[in-house]
C-alpha cells in the first residue's frame, strides 16, 4: 500500500473511533448507531463500513486503543527512577487516574466499558498479562537491589494484580467513586499493607 494512502486510511480510523467513543459517551452504547457515526462525520454509512464491520468492531478498536495507552504510561513508571515500592505505588496510582479520567461515573460510559470487555476479551487478557508483566519488571528490580526478599516475581506481580483490583478495574473504580470514598488514599494504603509481605524485616 502507498504510504500517504495509508496515513489516509489511519486519519480516517482514528476519525472514525474519536466520533463513536464522543457518541457512546453522550447517547449510550445501545443507542448510538453506525449511521449516527457516519452522519456526525458527514461521509456514509458504507464509507464507516470500509474501515469497520460493524459496530462492535469499532468499540473493540477504541478499547484496544486506551489499553495500548495505559500501557504506555505503565512502562514510563516502570522504567522511571526510584525505589521498587515507589514504583508500584506510582505504578498503581496512574492506572486508578487514568480509569478516573476516563470513565468516570456516567451510567453510558460504564455501558460502553462493560461492551468493550465483553467483545474484546482477548484483548483484555492480552492486556492483564502486559501490565503482570509490568509488575513483574519492578519487582524482580527491587529483589536485586535488596529492596524486596528473594520472592518468585512472577507469581508475587500476579497476587498483586489480584489483591489490587479494586483500583485497576474500571468498572470496579467507577463503582468506589460512587461511594465517593478516597480511593487514592485507600490505594496507597493498600499497596503499602501489600508490600510489607515481601520487604525484609530491619
Amino acid at each position: 500500500m502507498n504510504p500517504q494512502v495509508k496515513v489516509k486510511a489511519d486519519d480516517t480510523r482514528a476519525r472514525i473511533m474519536d466520533t463513536a467513543e464522543a457518541l457512546f459517551r453522550r447517547l449510550g452504547f445501545a443507542k448510538t448507531a453506525v449511521a449516527d457515526i457516519a452522519s456526525e462525520l458527514k461521509m456514509s454509512p458504507a464509507n464507516v463500513y470500509r474501515f469497520f464491520s460493524s459496530k462492535n468492531a469499532i468499540i473493540e478498536a477504541i478499547c484496544q486503543r486506551c489499553l495500548a495507552e495505559l500501557e504506555d504510561r505503565a512502562w514510563a513508571v516502570a522504567r522511571s527512577r526510584g525505589l521498587a515500592a515507589e514504583r508500584i505505588e506510582r505504578l498503581v496510582l496512574e492506572m486508578l487516574s487514568y480509569h478516573k479520567e476516563n470513565l468516570l461515573t456516567e451510567q453510558r460510559v460504564n455501558d460502553m466499558v462493560l461492551a468493550a470487555i465483553e467483545l474484546s476479551w482477548g484483548a483484555i487478557r492480552a492486556h492483564k498479562e502486559h501490565m503482570r508483566m509490568v509488575f513483574e519488571s519492578i519487582l524482580r528490580e527491587g529483589v536485586e537491589a535488596g529492596e524486596f526478599e528473594p520472592i518468585n516475581s512472577r507469581e508475587t506481580s500476579r497476587l498483586l494484580m489480584i489483591s489490587l483490583v479494586h483500583f485497576c478495574h474500571p468498572v470496579l473504580v467507577a463503582q468506589y467513586l460512587q461511594d465517593q470514598e478516597d480511593l487514592e488514599a485507600d490505594a496507597r494504603a493498600a499497596v503499602r499493607f501489600l508490600l510489607r509481605a515481601i520487604t525484609p524485616r530491619a
